[in-house]
């Protein structure tokens, strides 16, 4: 079931930039991580239910050990979009094969 619903959101997803509508039904349908990449403090003024912290500073050193399963499907956060961006072509550089960064970041939302 999770691969045919990775199959369809790949082919509707152009470059996995998502808005927040889809990166909350990506979150839910998914057995997933949800990672804000800002500061550990940005993080601790607010953050989106369920998201872990990993700066984007630490998450080269850090995603190994706190997320060893390459398939699983990871969803990726900042501000404007622009950490988060940058989080997901390190990622994908690392072997994640399912990785989403939500478009425009918590600004957009």
């Amino acid at each position: 079931m999770i691969k045919k619903v990775r199959k369809k959101l790949n082919r509707q997803i152009e470059n996995k930039q998502i808005e927040y509508k889809e990166f909350q039904k990506i979150a839910k349908q998914t057995d997933g991580y949800v990672i804000d990449v800002r500061s550990h403090q940005e993080y601790e003024e607010g953050h989106l239910e369920g998201a872990i912290s990993i700066s984007l500073y630490d998450l080269a050193n850090n995603i190994l050990k706190e997320m060893p399963d390459k398939n699983r499907t990871i969803l990726v956060y900042c501000e404007s979009g622009n950490r988060s961006k940058e989080a997901q072509n390190i990622l994908e550089q690392l072997g994640y094969k399912e990785v989403y960064n939500l478009k425009g970041g918590l600004d957009n939302i």
